[in-house]
């Protein structure tokens, strides 16, 4: 008896590679709420952004950029010490073409004034469908947006460094900042003894001139590799905020030394570091003693986007789980026609559908808030109530979404291992879920008034739609408590799944009802599929989320 060995190496039955597509219109959710939130004048724009992002050559420098992760270099061959991070060039195209679009800087005029309309949303779907392809890079992008926040305390220091922000060509040269085409900025904000009690930080500042000397540690120093970091450091009247270049006026380099790049568990293509200070140069931005309140004006940028990441990872790992099913034939069908795995894939659809509508309605509230007080306090309210909600969600659906591949979602050649690893940093970074409840607490008595009169849109916004009603009783009862510190992740949960469903109403009203009957109305089963949808629903769900 002879084998035909060919049968044996053939690859049958495999979904074809899921590339050269465009990530912008083949996702009707996403299209649909950036129109609806004010950002369909970039259309053409984001249309072409997506076909790039979508095609195999990114994918391969995303996977190309994590399976060679930045290495610490200390030394120079002289012996000289230099603390730089060397990084595949993958990761520099990477970040040629985020900057390239503008990721970094487009929601700021040339002035460091917010640009105002809609730039907030059009920004945010670029940053969303990038992180579905490689995330880590998005780190410094992120934090080199956001830090203009921070440095419109301190507008000398704003004012030189803002024509380099708003360049829009990437230098990686490891050079001092005035002498490159374009910048990016990292920050420094957590210690050894302190992590996010940054109160208890004991590096410390000393005047010198017009300048500071910084002597201390972080534990995380975030994107070692940027020109300059906002850190935080004790001064003569308290916390302080900083701008740390990594080289000195006279073109030295300055004394920020390195003790080892993290290993982290995902993010493996952007580099975070142990750090000391050794007389430092720094310039002070802000007021001393009024350094956290300086550099949240960052930190609120960054959760914006911290959740904007988490959606896009969540839409990706959607996307690959249903090509992979709508290709896969099981028990004579393709597996997403099997009733058990389409009520998994829908319901999968259901929750990024209304995530999207969510991250995109809050980028909606930072554009209208400099002159909308009811989007300021939705703003300041729902931001870390989103970043929770959404964040938390994230690796649960990846982990849903690799079983839906099976043991193809399992390996390190697929995208969906990487994008499940990459997760729960988001929910890490810049405040973990305790904090962000606490922050919505905090919101609450700070804003008095107006958030209570975000709860109320909300209330509107949900009429009629089930459960809703009690569960915004619920939020409200909640969190007004004077216990509420104890059962404050329940209420918050609840709130970003109300404030879900009040932007997915907006966006698609009948799927919104989906989202309030099977979220909201009765008691969820917690494992995707649980939701009893029609077939019809399921096809109607599975349709918009990847059109065939």
């Amino acid at each position: 008896m002879t084998h035909d060995t060919a049968a044996t190496t053939e690859a049958l039955n495999q979904s074809p590679p899921f590339e050269d597509i465009d990530l912008f219109a083949t996702d009707r959710s996403l299209v649909e709420a950036v129109a609806l939130n004010e950002g369909s004048s970039a259309y053409v724009e984001h249309s072409e952004f997506g076909q790039l992002w979508g095609s195999a050559a990114m994918a391969a420098r995303g996977r190309l950029a994590n399976e060679n992760p930045p290495k610490l270099k200390t030394f120079d061959a002289r012996g000289n010490r230099r603390d730089e991070v060397e990084f595949h060039p993958a990761y520099h195209e990477l970040m040629a073409q985020s900057v390239a679009a503008g990721i970094h800087n487009s929601t700021w005029s040339k002035d460091g004034q917010p640009a105002g309309k809609a730039s907030e949303v059009a920004r945010a779907a670029k940053f969303y469908m990038a992180a579905q392809v490689e995330t880590g890079h998005l780190c410094p992008i992120t934090m080199t947006r956001a830090a203009v926040a921070a440095l419109a305390s301190q507008p000398d220091v704003l004012a030189q460094a803002m024509p380099m922000i708003a360049s829009r060509h990437y230098d990686p040269r490891f050079a001092p900042w005035t002498a490159k085409r374009g910048m990016t900025l990292g920050m420094g904000m957590t210690e050894k003894q302190g992590g996010t009690d940054v109160r208890s930080n004991i590096t410390a500042a000393t005047r010198d001139g017009d300048a500071y000397r910084i002597q201390g540690h972080k534990w995380f120093m975030s994107a070692p590799m940027c020109d300059a970091f906002l850190v935080l450091a004790q001064a003569g009247d308290g916390l302080s905020c900083f701008f740390m270049p990594r080289f000195r006026p006279d073109g030295s380099v300055n004394a920020i030394e390195f003790q080892r790049l993290k290993d982290k568990l995902g993010n493996r293509s952007n580099a975070s570091s142990e750090v000391e200070f050794k007389d430092a140069y720094a310039l002070r931005v802000g007021d001393e003693g009024k350094g956290i309140r300086t550099i949240l004006q960052m930190v609120q940028l960054t959760r914006q986007d911290c959740a904007v990441a988490n959606a896009g990872l969540m839409r990706s790992g959607l996307a690959h789980a249903l090509h992979h099913a709508r290709h896969r034939s099981v028990f004579q069908k393709h597996l997403a026609d099997q009733p058990m795995m389409q009520s998994v894939l829908a319901d999968m659809a259901l929750h990024v559908e209304a995530c999207t509508a969510l991250v995109m309605r809050l980028c909606h509230s930072f554009d209208r808030a400099p002159e909308d007080a009811a989007e300021a306090a939705y703003m300041r309210l729902l931001t870390p109530a989103i970043k929770y909600g959404v964040c938390k969600s994230a690796p649960g659906f990846l982990f849903e979404a690799m079983e839906c591949m099976g043991g193809n979602g399992y390996v390190e050649e697929g995208i969906l291992a990487r994008h499940y690893r990459e997760a729960p940093v988001n929910a890490i970074w810049e405040g973990s879920g305790n904090v962000m409840c606490l922050d919505v607490l905090r919101a609450l008595s700070r804003e008095g008034d107006g958030a209570i009169a975000v709860l109320q849109t909300l209330v509107d916004e949900t009429r009629g739609l089930p459960g809703a009603s009690e569960a915004a009783s619920f939020v409200i009862g909640t969190l007004l408590r004077t216990d509420s510190e104890r059962v404050a992740r329940q209420a918050v949960e609840s709130l970003a799944l109300l404030a879900a469903t009040a932007a997915l109403n907006l966006v698609h009203p009948a799927h919104a009802e989906l989202f309030a009957r099977t979220r909201l109305d009765s008691a969820r089963g917690t494992m995707y599929g649980a939701a009893e949808l029609s077939e019809a629903q399921c096809r109607g769900l599975l349709e918009r989320a990847l059109p065939q």
